[in-house]
C-alpha cells in the first residue's frame, strides 16, 4: 500500500470574525507539535482569510476555503473565484460539502464545474460526499456515495493522485446524536477507492487520501484512525476548540506513525 501522509483539515464553518480567527492562529501555533508527522489545514470563513494567512504564512500549517465559484471572475454576486483564492495563498477548498448541496442547493452539475475549476487553478479540493439516513437504512448509502464520485469526477482531468481529497462525511452522523462505526466508515472508503481504481488503476487509487468526518471528537477518533483505509478527518465543531484539535492532530499523528 502506498504511503499517504495522514491530514486533518479543520473546517470552521461561519465561525469566528478576522480578529478572532487571528488570535486562534496564534494561539494554534504556539501549541503545534514540533515533530507532527500530519498535515495540517484550517478552512476560516472568507473574510478571516488573510488573518489567519499572516499568522501561518512561515509555519507547517496550511489553510484553504470553504466553498468557491467556477468561473474565474464575472457578475456574481457574493461570490469568491479560484484566482482570489490564489491570491490569498489558499492551498485547499472544500467542495459538495452537505451543507452546501441541503442549504444552498448545490447541485452535482454545479459542484463538477467547481471541481474542474479548482483543478484548473492548481487548488486541491476536499470533496464531500455522504448519505442521509434514509439513503442508509433503505441499504442505498453505497450506491448513493458513488453516484455523488460518479458526477463530480469522472473523466475530469485528473492526472495526480495528491491533488485531490475526499472526504467522506455520513449526513446522518453529523449533529444528529448518532455516530458512525469505523467498519461503517471503512466499507464506505473501501467502495470509493475500488470506484477510482476502475478509472485510473489501483496504483493510482492507492494514492488518493480519503477522510472520514462525522461528528468526529477526541474521544472517538483513534478508532477510525486505527483503520489504514482512513487518511484522517476533516472536522467541524472540534476544530473551533484548540485543545480539541491540538488533541485530534496529535491523536491521528500517533496511531499514524506506528500504522
Amino acid at each position: 500500500m502506498a504511503k499517504r501522509i495522514p491530514l486533518v483539515a479543520g473546517n470552521w464553518k461561519m465561525y469566528k470574525t478576522p480578529a478572532e480567527a487571528g488570535n486562534f492562529t496564534r494561539k494554534l501555533l504556539e501549541k503545534f507539535p514540533e515533530n507532527s508527522s500530519v498535515e495540517v489545514i484550517v478552512c476560516p470563513p472568507f473574510p478571516a482569510i488573510p488573518a489567519v494567512a499572516l499568522k501561518l504564512a512561515e509555519s507547517r500549517i496550511g489553510w484553504g476555503a470553504q466553498n468557491m465559484h467556477w468561473e474565474a471572475e464575472g457578475a456574481y454576486t457574493g461570490e469568491v473565484s479560484p484566482p482570489m483564492l490564489q491570491a490569498l495563498g489558499c492551498r485547499y477548498v472544500i467542495l459538495g460539502h452537505s451543507e452546501r448541496r441541503i442549504h444552498f442547493n448545490e447541485t452535482d452539475e454545479q459542484i463538477r464545474k467547481k471541481m474542474k475549476a479548482a483543478l484548473s487553478y492548481g487548488l486541491r479540493p476536499i470533496f464531500c460526499v455522504g448519505e442521509d439516513l434514509a439513503t442508509r437504512d433503505a441499504g442505498d448509502a453505497e450506491f448513493f456515495c458513488r453516484h455523488q464520485l460518479d458526477a463530480a469526477l469522472m473523466d475530469l482531468p485528473w492526472s495526480n493522485p495528491e491533488a485531490l481529497v475526499i472526504a467522506y462525511e455520513p449526513i446522518w452522523a453529523i449533529g444528529t446524536g448518532r455516530t458512525a462505526e469505523p467498519a461503517d466508515a471503512v466499507a464506505m472508503i473501501s467502495q470509493l477507492r475500488d470506484r477510482i481504481s476502475s478509472w485510473h488503476g489501483a496504483e493510482f487509487a492507492d494514492r488518493v487520501r480519503i477522510l472520514y468526518g462525522g461528528s468526529v471528537k477526541p474521544d472517538s477518533i483513534a478508532s477510525f484512525m486505527e483503520e489504514e483505509q482512513v487518511d484522517g478527518v476533516l472536522v467541524g465543531g472540534a476544530s473551533l476548540n484548540l485543545d480539541s484539535f491540538i488533541d485530534l492532530v496529535q491523536i491521528t499523528a500517533k496511531i499514524k506513525a506506528t500504522a
